[in-house]
């Protein structure tokens, strides 16, 4: 029988064909590259040594350098993608659910194991206390990097893992990981999805290629109505806006207890408040810091705290404020029984140390030099400067601030968090500002307006406590793939 609509058929099989020139086009240029993700590995690990470990595994070689248990893992676990830091913190939410729904449903579920996969050094260590955290073990928990996106290395991974489902959180969608899971039967499933504006800009800039990627995931699962939007525009199968698993995140109470109880001790003493810069990136220190030269007033009756995204630049953020003539103090203690010392009075101990004297009689700045506590330091601030958002970098999560009831003060850069920018905001747990001079200056007023900051905090809350429930519903999103 002739075809009804040949134009339409011609049609089909030249897109076909243009994506299959691409993929091979892409395929050459990642097999090309390969040798700079080694060099790029070896020189990122100079400062950050995650980055040299077991750098076969970027190429999906399990040899001597991976641990046996990961050698010989059981397949048919589950294969949770967390590319770094946030994404990690947003897996800690589902995976915990996700054992809770085991425990639920008894015996009709075989156990659960899962395969975690990250990109960078930060998320690895993340993964790592993850799987700590959630009492997993190398018999239900395996744990490698994410293989460079050649058809080789994907398919390698695959034979080699075997999982029964794939979860990507948040953005990370790669062409041969979407086209070789799909090949072999693997559902993948892009959860607690995103789309920023300028990501959906590229995206349709590579046009059909993108769009294929996309249409060949197994299912969606976006954070927001904007960001379904963009992926079903992508040809992505959304099946759900189920908002943010951040907003699930548990809050350590020890942390918050532990700096609720510093903040009365360190008033008593000194009368004055904490101020953070939050997650701060490269450039926003030295900005932060100029302020404080520029206004001498920013610092009276507040201390404030700058607390790097990434641990590698600690030292760099350090040698940044003495060069400018501050004196520099850093957290140094990790133990409850340590701070406690504190707060009954041993002077022969400090949560902050100074490392550096102050030469120049410039106010002295406290850095936040330890990795897991940033419920502490939100507690014992009175605001907090969001990283991130004062240079094009889309800003760090606000949510996190939010439920340890902390007010948020954001420069003009938020495309990564837009809704919950605009919600805090809206909620008045929020203020955006255009410059970091102009951010400090409010944050310096809600620092010392003590009726502002309680109204503030309390609003950050009822904030995050009114978003919570995404984790409910993407397990029973899920529950046709378990």
């Amino acid at each position: 029988m002739p075809n009804p609509n040949p134009h339409n058929s011609i049609s089909n099989e030249t897109s076909s064909l243009r994506f299959k020139c691409c993929l091979i086009a892409y395929s050459f240029l990642m097999r090309v590259l390969a040798p700079v993700l080694r060099i790029k590995a070896a020189k990122r690990g100079k400062k950050e040594p995650g980055y040299l470990y077991a750098v076969d595994e970027r190429f999906a070689k399990y040899g001597d350098a991976t641990k046996e248990s990961v050698r010989r893992f059981k397949p048919g676990a589950i294969w949770i993608h967390a590319v770094s830091l946030g994404e990690t913190n947003a897996a800690l939410v589902l995976v915990k659910a996700l054992l809770g729904y085991q425990q639920e449903r008894g015996n009709e579920l075989e156990s659960i194991r899962f395969v975690f996969t990250h990109s960078t050094a930060t998320g690895r260590q993340a993964g790592c206390e993850l799987i700590n955290t959630l009492g997993l073990d190398e018999s239900n928990a395996a744990q490698v990097w994410y293989p460079w996106d050649t058809p080789g290395g994907v398919q390698r991974f695959l034979d080699h893992f075997r999982p029964r489902i794939g979860l990507l959180m948040e953005t990370e969608v790669w062409p041969n990981m979407v086209l070789r899971a799909k090949r072999a039967g693997v559902p993948l499933i892009l959860v607690n999805a995103r789309m920023n504006e300028k990501s959906f800009k590229s995206a349709r800039y590579v046009g059909l290629f993108a769009k294929t990627v996309y249409q060949n995931l197994s299912a969606v699962l976006a954070q927001t109505p904007a960001d379904a939007l963009r992926l079903k525009a992508l040809g992505a199968p959304v099946v759900g806006t189920l908002g943010n698993l951040k907003f699930d995140a548990s809050v350590s109470t020890d942390q918050i207890t532990n700096g609720a109880r510093f903040v009365e001790y360190f008033y008593k003493k000194y009368k004055k408040r904490i101020a953070l810069f939050a997650s701060s990136r490269q450039g926003e220190e030295a900005l932060l810091l100029h302020a404080l030269i520029a206004n001498r007033t920013l610092s009276e009756g507040v201390q404030w705290l700058i607390v790097p995204r990434h641990p590698q630049r600690f030292a760099e953020v350090i040698g940044l404020a003495v060069q400018l003539g501050f004196a520099v103090s850093k957290r140094t203690s990790l133990s409850a029984a340590a701070d406690q010392s504190v707060i009954n009075g041993d002077e022969n101990t400090e949560y902050f140390e100074q490392d550096i004297p102050n030469p120049s009689k410039l106010p002295e700045i406290w850095i936040g030099n330890t990795v897991g506590e940033m419920h502490f330091y939100y507690s014992i601030s009175s605001v907090a400067l969001l990283g991130g958002s004062f240079e094009p970098l889309g800003g760090q999560n606000l949510i996190e601030a939010a439920a340890c009831g902390c007010p948020v003060v954001m420069g003009p850069h938020v495309f990564n968090f837009t809704h919950a920018a605009e919600q805090a905001c809206r909620r008045g747990a929020a203020l955006q500002a255009q410059s970091l001079q102009e951010a400090c200056a409010r944050a310096h007023h809600i620092t010392l307006d003590e009726q502002t900051q309680s109204q503030m905090s309390g609003k950050a809350l009822a904030f995050a406590g009114e978003n919570k429930g995404a984790v409910a519903k993407t397990v029973q999103a899920l529950r046709g793939y378990l």
